[in-house]
């Protein structure tokens, strides 16, 4: 995440976070979850207020998650009732940890060319058979929009980004509308990888 976009979310992380908390996703965590062991471990990276991270708590599953933001990791940790690290995806550094790793709109703030780097290090994270949910806005550029930065992925883009660099096997993609009031024009690709048992460590 680059320092302006950083800049943005904790200067407005109470605000952000107000307006994500209450945000149905259950049409995402239906696709998800059926994924994951009971009781399993879910990471949740990049988990802004926690939102998502305290529905996989309440259903019983074993959560971790990270923000890069600091005020917003604040903000999460209180909500959750548990410690958020403060970190990006370029300093997870760990392997066969996850049963699932959850990127809800969080992976589109990675420069393009840091996403292969980034997928590598989420696919290590990912125990043999794990699942990774993706989301990014639609489309296939590298914009500024408010103050942060985005990278959009339409199939193409992510299908080639996943083939070419990682060894993550693309179980489903689907496009969805925006879930928040107001937005209802804003698409977004979402996906469900896994990584394989025959990966060579």
């Amino acid at each position: 995440m680059t320092t302006k976009t950083l800049s943005y979310y904790n200067q407005n992380a109470q605000s952000f976070s107000d307006s994500t908390l209450n945000v149905d996703m259950s049409a995402l965590y239906a696709e998800f979850l059926p994924l994951i062991p009971k009781h399993g471990h879910i990471l949740d990276a990049g988990c802004g207020s926690a939102r998502d991270a305290m529905y996989f708590k309440q259903q019983g599953f074993t959560v971790s998650a990270f923000d890069a933001s600091e005020n917003i990791a604040k903000l999460a940790s209180n909500y959750l009732q548990q410690a958020v690290e403060v970190k990006t995806f370029q300093q997870l550094n760990c392997t066969n940890k996850y049963d699932g790793i959850w990127c809800c709109a969080s992976l589109l703030h990675v420069p393009k060319v840091e996403l292969p780097q980034v997928f590598l290090k989420l696919q290590n994270a990912l125990k043999p058979n794990g699942v990774l949910y993706v989301s990014f806005k639609y489309g296939d550029t590298e914009r500024v929009h408010n103050g942060r930065e985005f990278t959009d992925l339409n199939e193409d883009g992510l299908t080639a980004l996943i083939t070419h660099h990682t060894e993550l096997k693309i179980l489903k993609q689907w496009q969805s509308v925006d879930q928040r009031p107001e937005r209802e024009s804003e698409v977004w690709l979402n996906a469900l990888l896994t990584r394989s048992e025959l990966i060579n460590e």
